[in-house]
């Protein structure tokens, strides 16, 4: 099975995570923590600061590591690393997602998340 190895930010404002709605694509409508794919020669810190800019227009600071996923979709495995993260500068401006929502902890399940990001919801808020 293909693997696809992505990093995702769980960034943090007033108690509150940062969460983006795809508009493409097979899970078109479905919730995530933006991020992408790791490009050869990144770090996973690296890929993530350089996809928040481009998705994003947002510069992040990239902290810890919350969690590491792994998740096998039907025509793929999907190794998530996940961070903490909070902006430096930046509107977090939507150039490739359909919407985007500020999530407190009672929120977090009203959206219908991709299952990969399902399944760190408990680890977030601790």
């Amino acid at each position: 099975m293909k693997e696809i190895e992505v990093v995702a930010a769980v960034i943090f404002r007033d108690n509150c995570v940062f969460a983006t709605q795809r508009g493409y694509g097979e899970f078109k409508g479905f919730w995530e923590f933006p991020g992408g794919k790791i490009e050869a020669g990144e770090s996973q810190e690296q890929a993530l600061a350089r996809e928040i800019q481009e998705e994003l227009a947002t510069e992040i600071s990239v902290q810890n590591l919350i969690c590491t996923v792994d998740y096998d979709y039907p025509n793929f495995h999907l190794k998530m690393h996940v961070y903490k993260c909070e902006i430096l500068r930046g509107k977090l401006l939507l150039l490739e997602h359909q919407d985007s929502r500020w999530l407190s902890k009672n929120e977090l399940r009203q959206v219908k998340w991709l299952p990969a990001d399902l399944s760190i919801l408990d680890k977030i808020f601790i």
